[in-house]
């Protein structure tokens, strides 16, 4: 029977064998490449068989190597809403600090989306947005009826993700102060339209 150390150990190992398949195959993204799992294992400097028992097809394999950096980007994220008093300000700083997160690493969440449009299921996506956009709510979410708060959240969501860059970057021709002010602008009025319909407004 394996030991509670030598257990741990080859887990340890394991994670770590993943992680380096992983940040090769984002590597070789970053390279404007599609990476295949021999290539992402010889750059890693796993074998190829090794590799296979991890990830069986490439897509997959890329998929979750850029999901894993879009994590990370989200997790740096210092919202301190706290500091806002009013909805409307809460709201507009989420949006505002999560598109410029965005934009800093708008290749990496184009690569994400071009995965996901490719037909490769991301899984949950947005959680964190929902969240925070909740937290941000939360003063004035017993003003609202409960389905009228989640219209509300998820109205919130098209003006923060990468989504949202693309349609205003490309299709609307803006450059990337006037995408994050037009965004802020129309989460405020989201915000403020929700609660004047509440109030009777």
């Amino acid at each position: 029977m394996m030991g509670g150390q030598e257990g741990s150990e080859r887990v340890a190992q394991k994670q770590r064998t993943r992680q380096a398949l992983l940040q090769a195959a984002r590597e070789l993204l970053a390279e404007g490449r599609q990476p295949t799992v021999p290539e992402a294992a010889d750059r890693a400097g796993i074998s190829r068989a090794t590799a296979y028992r991890y990830f069986s097809r490439p897509e997959e394999m890329a998929q979750e190597a850029v999901l894993d950096a879009v994590a990370v980007e989200f997790e740096r994220i210092d919202l301190d809403i706290a500091r806002f008093s009013e909805p409307v300000r809460r709201a507009e700083h989420v949006v505002a600090a999560v598109l410029k997160m965005v934009l800093a690493r708008e290749e990496l969440f184009r690569t994400f989306l071009s995965l996901s449009a490719a037909g490769e299921r991301a899984g949950q996506r947005g959680g964190r947005r929902i969240r925070w956009l909740r937290e941000a709510l939360a003063p004035v979410q017993g003003d609202l009826p409960p389905k009228a708060f989640e219209r509300l959240l998820h109205g919130l969501a098209l003006t923060c993700g990468i989504e949202t860059i693309v349609v205003l970057k490309d299709v609307c021709s803006l450059d990337d102060p006037q995408a994050e002010n037009t965004a802020r602008w129309v989460a405020g009025l989201l915000v403020e339209g929700a609660l004047r319909e509440a109030s009777g407004r």
